[in-house]
């Protein structure tokens, strides 16, 4: 199964920029649809992001649109996530998560894979 890490996060000022990454081990990523999710303390776990197996199609929560950018690169089995104009909103733990589902998955119940989570934290 795969395995996931993911890393960037940290404190930065709000207006701010970060770039998370999420690193995959066991088997290619390219098999896999993967998502990013956050939670802030005492806050459900939302959907943040997804994107396609090959890039391609992208599908973003509206609080984020505009501002956040996934990408992906196969070859090194990494996917990223670019976040602009940090809002102190924005402050959670970001996870990310595979799924072999093809339709474009908003469910945390649709991931079968997460990483440990990576906690951004914005300064106002």
């Amino acid at each position: 199964q795969v395995q996931l890490v993911e890393s960037g996060g940290r404190l930065v000022q709000a207006g701010g920029s970060l770039r998370l990454s999420c690193a995959a081990s066991g088997p290619t990523l390219s098999n896999y649809r993967v998502g990013w999710f956050r939670q802030a303390p005492g806050k459900e776990r939302e959907f943040v992001v997804t994107i396609s197996r090959t890039g391609r199609t992208t599908y973003y929560a509206d609080s984020v649109k505009g501002r956040f950018t996934i990408s992906r690169d196969n070859a090194k089995n990494t996917v990223y996530l670019q976040m602009n104009n940090l809002k102190p909103e924005d402050a959670a733990t970001y996870y990310c998560a595979a799924t072999g589902l093809y339709t474009a998955a908003v469910d945390d119940g649709e991931y079968a894979y997460w990483g440990q989570g990576t906690q951004v934290t914005v300064s106002s």
